[in-house]
């Protein structure tokens, strides 16, 4: 794991606040050498290590490549511990955790949220849309409101904008029309 930047090779001066460092400086000061040494000899056994635990490959390489990004700034601290590959591990297998139960609560959400399967329309409600669908708007808009809104034809006609008679025309031409087309479609399915 090579961390090195264009200008590996030029340091930045001191900023003068003592003890100090910023994110910025220290991802952009050159790795010391034995990290890279200790990511080569350890990324490819812990990489099978996470993969047998989550059963996917590329994310146990996300795993252990990010409990390596986050090794990288402590480096100095975490190298003088007994074990700091067991440090490392343990970061890569805690972020596996933190992932699973983030999947978990997500699909435990989705769960809650999923509708419940609803049948399709049967062949006499595709029938019965392709039918008004050949109506025209007025005689459309007069059947549904009537058979489908239960309005009365005071009602559709206010709404329409259309005189009572004008409503009663429309709703029974519009009947006359789905009755014709509706026992043709009726015949053509039986026959």
């Amino acid at each position: 794991m090579r961390v090195r930047s264009r200008r590996a090779g030029r340091r930045r001066p001191p900023s003068g606040r003592s003890g100090v460092k910023t994110l910025r400086a220290e991802a952009r000061a050159p790795a010391s050498p034995d990290i890279d040494e200790f990511y080569a000899a350890h990324v490819r056994g812990l990489t099978l290590q996470l993969w047998a635990y989550t059963g996917d490959l590329a994310a146990a390489q996300d795993l252990v490549q990010e409990a390596f990004c986050r090794a990288l700034p402590r480096w100095e601290r975490v190298r003088t511990y007994d074990d700091p590959l067991g440090w490392v591990r343990r970061v890569a297998w805690n972020l596996a955790t933190s992932r699973w139960r983030r999947a978990r609560a997500a699909a435990e959400f989705l769960q809650r949220q999923r509708v419940e399967h609803v049948d399709g329309p049967g062949p006499d409600r595709v029938a019965l849309t392709a039918a008004l669908a050949t109506l025209p708007a007025n005689q459309r808009a007069a059947v549904v409101l009537h058979h489908l809104a239960d309005l009365a034809v005071a009602d559709i006609a206010e709404q329409l904008g259309a005189n009572e008679g004008t409503v009663r025309v429309w709703l029974h031409r519009g009947r006359a029309a789905l009755a014709a087309r509706l026992s043709d479609a009726g015949e053509g399915r039986n026959g």
